[in-house]
Formats: structure tokens, sequence, C-alpha cells
């Protein structure tokens, strides 16, 4: 297939796996998108692959009669796109590795490669394959402090690597099916790229005036209607947030069970949109996905030897690391005989921002006084949303 003339997708397509970094689930999988460029004088490799898959991009290079290749172009130097890399430069050593200064620093320390191997590139500077011109865009901690997008001005085409992308296998080569696409993108930046929020910001100023009709990713379908994945982003990345309250807890004799349930009901009476996850087997693609927009995070916990109970720990930290927009927080639970839960979770998210409004720690089961106090923090939650003037439903 040619995205244009002489543009050919070369990556390939994970279909089975199902973990990322033993960390990210992969529901749909994904694909390591790599792209060849033919210029009337030169060729140019955008990316490679990761190692796991170098003999499907090796094939596809063969199949294409690659005798030569001038540039391989690293926008990136995670080896899932940079992995390939050794074994591109044993079959094509003539090629120049074009990268930042600082892409070539990490590559040399990843994988080894030699110094006199690079091109290295400054902001804004061009690379001409004949008829066709590569500019540069460097575009740090999208999400590396190394990344940076290429830009093909004759075509137009932005080569983003892993920003704008999306975790999904698909032999479509375009975005053609709106919703799926829509949800792996999210869960994508939910789970890698909102940490980087600020940054995403300054590097989306920095694309605005390009005249750009088809953005080509490193994972996912790539956009050949470019406004669909920007004004996502541009929607994401923004300080608004909705009138959600994300509740993620764990339960292990019922009473915080019993607690998250009457909060989700008199959170739902006010008109307020909850999402609840219980931790003990959930996703937590869908729980990042669902902290993109959340005006509100409330925790829930039991107590165990004087602590949170450890899934409710790992979604706290996760929490953290991930920085959403939230801007309230609170922690409901129980205890037996006591702890310093409350003071633990706190002190587990100091990055998120946000106001903690006063949480409902009870022992024991829940009575008659302890689901007014839940009233009253639903109720708080409310007005709260109402003083930010998130909109209603």
């Amino acid at each position: 297939m040619e995205i244009k003339s002489g543009i050919y997708p070369v990556g390939a397509i994970d279909w089975d796996r199902r973990l990322f970094d033993e960390l990210i689930p992969l529901p749909d999988g994904t694909s390591y998108n790599a792209y060849l460029i033919r210029g009337s004088e030169r060729a140019a490799l955008i990316d490679t692959v990761d190692p796991g898959m170098s003999e499907v991009l090796i094939d596809n290079l063969k199949k294409l009669n690659v005798s030569k290749l001038d540039y391989v172009i690293a926008n990136h130097a995670e080896q899932d796109h940079s992995g390939s890399l050794p074994a591109i430069l044993n079959i094509y050593p003539e090629a120049r590795v074009v990268a930042t200064p600082k892409c070539k620093s990490m590559l040399m320390d990843l994988l080894l490669i030699p110094e006199d191997k690079f091109n290295p590139v400054d902001d804004g500077e061009t690379i001409s394959l004949g008829d066709k011109t590569i500019r540069f865009i460097h575009a740090p901690w999208v999400h590396w402090p190394e990344t940076m997008f290429t830009y093909l001005e004759e075509d137009k085409i932005l080569f983003t690597c892993d920003f704008l992308g999306s975790h999904l296998a698909t032999s479509d080569l375009f975005v053609t099916d709106e919703a799926t696409v829509y949800e792996a993108a999210k869960r994508y930046y939910a789970e890698i790229m909102m940490p980087f929020r600020t940054a995403i910001k300054k590097n989306l100023e920095k694309i605005k005036d390009l005249e750009i009709e088809l953005i080509a990713p490193s994972h996912g379908p790539a956009y050949d209607k470019p406004d669909f994945i920007l004004d996502a982003y541009r929607d994401w990345i923004s300080d608004e947030v909705k009138n959600e309250v994300v509740i993620p807890y764990i339960s292990m004799h019922g009473s915080t069970k019993k607690m998250v349930d009457y909060l989700v009901g008199a959170l739902m009476e006010r008109g307020v949109t909850v999402k609840q996850f219980n931790l003990s087997d959930t996703d937590i693609g869908k729980l990042a996905i669902a902290l993109v927009d959340a005006a509100t995070i409330v925790i829930g916990s039991p107590t165990v030897l004087a602590g949170p109970h450890p899934n409710v720990i790992y979604a706290a930290y996760l929490a953290n690391a991930l920085r959403p927009k939230v801007k309230f927080a609170s922690i409901i639970g129980s205890y037996g005989w006591g702890g310093r839960m409350v003071e633990q979770l706190t002190g587990l998210i100091p990055n998120l921002k946000v106001e903690v409004l006063e949480p409902v720690v009870i022992k024991g089961i829940p009575e008659k006084e302890d689901f007014q106090a839940l009233d009253r923090l639903a109720e708080e939650i409310l007005n709260k949303h109402r003083e930010c003037n998130i909109p209603e439903r």
C-alpha cells in the first residue's frame, strides 16, 4: 500500500500483545508503524519496530526492493520504535541515523549505536530527498525528553511517533471506525500522555500553523482527517473538567461497598455522573480514561493493618503519576479498631492539585448517621462543581 506517492507503511501489526511495559493493558493489541519515503534522489525510513518484529519490517522493505537507505529517522528512542535499528543498520550500513541530540545520546546508551552513525538535527532543520523535503520539529516530553515530529513538506504529512497514537491492532491504514479509534486514542492519552499535559500544550502550539493533510503516528491507524484527533487532544489537555466523579474502591467485608453504593446513588440523585471501579478486578486503562475528564475523585478503602488496602494504594499511586486535571478529592471507607488510612492516602497524591473534601471514614458497618455524612459529601461535591461553573446534565 501507498499512503501517498512514494510513501509506504512498512511496520508491523501485533495482534496478540496484551501488555505493554509489563504494566499497560492492551485489550486491542497494537501496531509498530514505520514509514518508507522514496524521494527522487534519496530514501528515508521513519522509525523502526519492536525488536520482536524486526523480520516483518525487513521483509516489507525487501518486498519494496529497497536496496539502499540513506536515512533512518528516529523520532523516539523507546525500544518499540527504535529496537530494530541495529538490524536495519546491519542490512543498510550506509544509512545515517537522524535524531535529536538527546535521542542520539539515548540510542547510544540503549542500543549501543556507534556515535559515527548519527546525523543529529536541530529544531526546524530540513533534509532533502530530492523532490521531497523533511522538516524536523523537536517535541520534548511528548512523552520522553528526546522526542521529535517529522513533517513531509510537499505531501503535508506529519509523522508524530507516539504522539496522537492509539494502541490498536487493525488492518485499516486510515481511521474507519471513529468511535473505536477515539476510545483507543483516549486510553493511550490517559495511560501515557496525560502526565505531560503541559508539554503537550506547548507542542500542539508549535504545529498549529502547519498545513496538515495526514497525521501518521507510530501506533494505530493514520488520520486522514487530522482535526478528528487534534480536536480530541485539545479537549483532553484543556483545563475544563466535567460534572463527573470517579470512585475507585475495594471492600473486604462489605462495609466500604455499602458506602460506595450509597454515595453513588446520592450523587446520581443530584445529577452528577459517576464512574465506579472495583479495584479487585478492574482494567486500569478504563480507570485512567475516566480520570481524563472528571472533576472529582473519591477513593474508597477498608483499613488493612492500619492503612489502606494495597490495591487502593496502587490506584492512588497511579492517579498521582498520571496527574489528571481533577479539582477535588475525598476518601471514604471503614476500619475495625483504628489506623491512619486517610493520612496515608492523602500523602500518596501530592501531584493532584486538589481541594480535599472532608473524608467519611467509619467504624464497622455504616449506620444512619454515616449515610447522612455521605449525603453531605455528595451535596458538597455538587456545590463545588457548581462553584467551578461545571456544566450540569
